[in-house]
């Protein structure tokens, strides 16, 4: 890779407090239970949301998958706004600390009404969920666009960042965990057979135990990069910076593809153990261990990239999930079993993508700044991001369409066609679409040896401003 020359950064102590700092325990924990609190609303939004929509709101599949398409497409053009004002913003909290702390309880009381099923006809309880949806998603951007941002300013270690975000991710899929595994027996139990009642009452319960998660980060958490005391950068400066960054444009397409396969898979198994399996009593022991696999491949993930560069993992891990997705199509109807412990080995593979991924967004930062001498962190995660919703909205989308399209009718026995397109939403489309992902990666150019010279150079520039 050839050198090129930028401007230096920031000045910091070497030390506990510089950039490449050594983590406390403390501060990896607490930066972690952030994203147990987001995932309070993603995992439900990824797993529930539209079968909420559909068999408790009782709104059209179709009518559904314009809508999410729509809220998140607006969601989705936010983030890189939202970027842009967490680069900019000074406080002496931080760039991104006081997003945390202050935008919790909106996040809270949108999350709450979007899961509220209004006294409305069919048409006014559409406009409701497209204005409540659109909106718990502008209040999760504005929290979870610096809580991304965040991760790259904490340290400049490349595997102090990998143990960092594992441990986001480790508490995400707790999250997760918890989300799969409680939340149709906290409706029921909370709602006392009102089931409109109990989503409501839940996302209240889940809305309070977030809030304190986000207190958590911001308490616990400091940030030690800041970007060039020189830099003066347009956002158009700093959306063409990306646009030139070979290796988050890779990660942008990459990040598109790979949601679209969780979400897909996530958002139809609901529908394939109701449905297709007849036993929906095992939605919470399916999502639950699910989860708890995810859990696990990302808490092996710093083990699995000391030994294996980050780019051949994630194309090896992606390769798997794609056959292993794709071979749960020939696993016979009864085989419940079987259909498990496929669906645990896929949640161990998908496991430490997120890690992976979002290390490697810092390092696209780390990448800009030794190239062109500027850096804008959130800008970075938020556009990445944007790819990310997207990919979920054309999932979320394409399930509903494609339910629409074979006959689905919420709440009844389903017609063939309805139960083989819910089959192929949970195997072999997404199969296909993890194989696509594992192909992609092999364009990502930042290698392990490339890697290494961006951040010796930068490490050598901040040492000669300090």
């Amino acid at each position: 890779m050839r050198r090129e020359q930028g401007s230096g950064s920031t000045a910091h102590p070497a030390g506990r407090t510089g950039p490449g700092a050594t983590l406390r325990l403390r501060e990896k924990i607490g930066y972690g239970v952030g994203d147990f609190g987001f995932n309070l609303y993603w995992a439900n939004i990824s797993s529930f949301l539209l079968i909420f929509y559909t068999d408790v709101m009782g709104l059209a599949a179709a009518a559904v998958g314009t809508m999410i398409l729509v809220t998140k497409l607006v969601d989705a053009a936010t983030d890189p706004l939202m970027g842009a004002i967490a680069d900019r913003t000074h406080s002496r909290f931080g760039r991104f600390r006081p997003y945390l702390l202050y935008g919790a309880l909106p996040l809270a009381l949108t999350g709450m009404l979007t899961w509220t099923v209004p006294d409305l006809g069919d048409g006014g309880k559409l406009l409701w969920a497209y204005a409540t949806f659109t909106l718990m998603m502008l209040a999760y951007t504005v929290l979870s666009t610096p809580y991304s941002a965040l991760s790259g300013v904490i340290t400049a270690d490349s595997q102090q960042r990998t143990q960092l975000i594992s441990f986001r991710f480790i508490a995400a899929f707790a999250g997760t965990t918890v989300v799969n595994w409680l939340t149709l027996d906290l409706v029921r139990w909370l709602g006392r057979g009102d089931e409109a009642l109990g989503w409501q009452l839940t996302l209240a319960l889940y809305g309070a135990v977030a809030m304190a998660a986000f207190v958590t980060v911001f308490l616990t958490t400091r940030e030690r990069i800041a970007p060039p005391p020189q830099q003066r950068s347009a956002i158009r400066q700093d959306v063409a910076d990306l646009l030139h960054n070979r290796p988050w444009m890779v990660l942008f397409a990459l990040a598109l593809i790979i949601m679209v396969t969780i979400v897909m898979r996530g958002g139809t198994l609901v529908y394939y153990l109701k449905y297709h399996v007849g036993q929906p009593e095992l939605t919470g022991l399916f999502l639950g261990t699910y989860a708890l696999a995810l859990a696990v491949g990302a808490a092996l993930t710093p083990l699995m990239t000391r030994y294996v560069d980050k780019r051949r993992l994630m194309m090896g891990l992606m390769a798997g999930v794609g056959v292993l997705s794709c071979a749960m199509f020939f696993v016979p109807d009864e085989a419940t079993w079987a259909v498990l412990a496929l669906n645990l080995l896929i949640g161990l593979m998908l496991g430490p993508k997120s890690p992976l991924a979002f290390s490697m967004y810092a390092d696209c930062a780390d990448y800009t700044e030794w190239k062109t001498g500027r850096r804008a962190t959130a800008m970075t995660f938020a556009a990445a991001t944007f790819s990310q919703k997207l990919g979920g909205a054309l999932a979320s989308a394409a399930i509903a369409w494609m339910l629409a399209a074979m006959g689905y009718v919420a709440n009844e026995a389903q017609s063939d066609a309805s139960r083989l397109g819910i089959v192929l939403l949970l195997t072999v489309i997404p199969g296909a679409v993890a194989l696509l992902a594992a192909w992609v990666m092999r364009f990502y150019p930042l290698d392990g040896a490339a890697l290494a010279q961006v951040q010796a150079d930068l490490r050598t520039r901040r040492e000669a401003a300090a």
